[in-house]
């Protein structure tokens, strides 16, 4: 990373370098912007890249190839034997596919002409003379705070992430988990305990699943993944027991304690009962709190709520040319895609380009178990509580052949449809490709398509997409395949 020259005066500094901030940078380059992107780490890219999405996904397609290769027979391919799990080489596999990546972003900094600097980046007040000072030191969180530089910049953008909420003030180590410490385990475990069934908890589950390791989900609310559609939870769940995953809900953990050879966890049902159970490695999944402490918000006119910083449509805060995106800003789901295209809102608006706001309605959601998960726009509880009169449509993968053909036919496609007119509210999708087959969902409903118009729209065969069109004629009674 480049050092910062005092004298520079950008026209606008980006602190953090996940993907709402990288994001944030290439585009500023792009709108010819003098752009610098300040990261306390070594390496570009954050959370996401390095211990989130990237690293997860990359162990999610591994534990597929696995499954398939368990049954290798079922698909014609003999004389391999019985698999044997080289969990260095999976390891050594997820650290290549970062390692590409991170030097992608390096390239895609000088081609756009982004100016990276190392260091600690701490806000200091507001503008003076339409120049705002950022202050560098050096250390991930600023802890050599004799030595320190400047960054000027006619505006600025705080992406400065999240990190693992813990439990119990409990630290991190080998045997009680985040998402950072289970990403580099030496091998998988015989047993795990998972605190939480959002999406970190439920990925790891199916990672972990697929490789032997003995599953235990523990989650407080009602349900499975619970910002989804409630006939989402119930097919997750499911389909998990069915692959011997032990979910629970509405549960409370009251103790995690290490005991001689792995964790004990003690928790209380919702019927008052009181259960305990050890495992090798405990992993606790209990969401992300944003890193909003030690940045100097308290010097600014920054507004935060619970740790969140509260911004308007164009991502600015309430200190005069401060910005805020990604996984700190209040109101908006803590997804990579959703940072990085406020970043593109935030520098549009810099820029003086236009934008469009980022919608809360029109945003995927992604969770990548097997099943997949893909849902968008409103659930059909959310549709009703809003006022709306609904017609729902399912149909599910067992009718499609495509999904037969890639021995992956558990799940279905839900459609949320306004009676009156129609129009898409909501789609929800648990399995094969899911992540994948949501884009067209948003594309839909951001063109405010009807129930009519899709039920003409061409779908091509044999695909998983024509669950869509099937599931678009399932609103109106007529879907073909059913």
């Amino acid at each position: 990373m480049a050092d910062t020259n005092a004298d520079t005066i950008y026209d606008v500094a980006i602190i953090g370098s996940g993907p709402a901030g990288y994001t944030a940078a290439i585009r500023g380059g792009q709108y010819g912007l003098k752009v610098a992107l300040i990261e306390s780490a070594s390496v570009l890219g954050g959370t996401c890249l390095h211990v989130g999405c990237i690293p997860t996904k990359a162990l999610l397609f591994n534990a597929e190839i696995w499954d398939h290769l368990k049954n290798a027979a079922e698909y014609g391919i003999a004389g391999i034997g019985t698999p044997q799990l080289d969990w260095a080489a999976v390891q050594k596999r997820k650290n290549a596919i970062v390692t590409r990546h991170t030097k992608g972003l390096e390239f895609l900094m000088k081609k756009n002409k982004v100016t990276t600097i190392s260091g600690y980046g701490k806000l200091t007040g507001p503008a003076k003379d339409g120049i705002h000072t950022v202050e560098l030191s050096d250390g991930a969180n600023g802890e050599n705070s004799q030595q320190t530089r400047q960054v000027k910049a006619k505006n600025l953008i705080l992406a400065t992430g999240s990190e693992a909420k813990t439990i119990f003030g409990q630290e991190p180590d080998d045997r009680i988990l985040t998402n950072i410490e289970i990403l580099a385990l030496a091998e998988p475990p015989k047993s795990l305990i998972v605190i939480g069934a959002g999406a970190v908890g439920v990925e790891f589950s199916s990672i972990f699943r697929s490789f032997g390791t003995e599953v235990t989900i523990l989650e407080f609310l009602p349900r499975a993944v619970p910002v989804e559609d409630e006939d989402i939870s119930k097919e997750l769940t499911r389909l998990f027991k069915k692959h011997g995953i032990d979910v629970n809900t509405g549960c409370k953990v009251e103790k995690i304690e290490k005991t001689a050879t792995g964790v004990k966890v003690t928790w209380t049902t919702a019927n008052g009962k009181t259960q305990e159970k050890e495992a090798e490695k405990v992993l606790v999944a209990v969401g992300r709190a944003p890193r909003t402490a030690n940045v100097g918000i308290e010097s600014t006119n920054i507004e935060l709520e619970r740790g969140f910083v509260k911004v308007n449509e164009a991502q600015q805060t309430a200190e005069p040319g401060i910005y805020a995106i990604g996984d700190i800003v209040a109101g908006m789901p803590q997804l990579a895609h959703v940072g990085a295209m406020c970043g593109i809102v935030a520098v549009a608006k810099i820029a003086g380009r236009k934008f469009r706001p980022v919608r809360r309605d029109r945003i995927p959601g992604c969770t990548y178990t097997e099943p997949q998960i893909g849902s968008a726009g409103l659930t059909e509880a959310q549709a009703k509580e809003q006022g709306y009169t609904v017609k729902v449509g399912k149909f599910p993968f067992a009718g499609n052949s495509k999904a037969t053909i890639v021995d992956s036919h558990d799940g279905f496609v839900k459609i949320v449809a306004d009676a009156k007119f129609g129009e898409i509210l909501g789609v929800h999708i648990i399995g094969p490709q899911a992540t994948e087959l949501v884009a067209e969902a948003i594309a839909v409903m951001e063109l405010e398509g009807t129930v009519d118009e899709l039920m003409f729209t061409i779908h091509a065969h044999p695909t998983l997409s024509e669950a869509m069109l099937d599931a678009y004629a399932a609103v109106e009674g007529m879907a073909i395949n059913a």
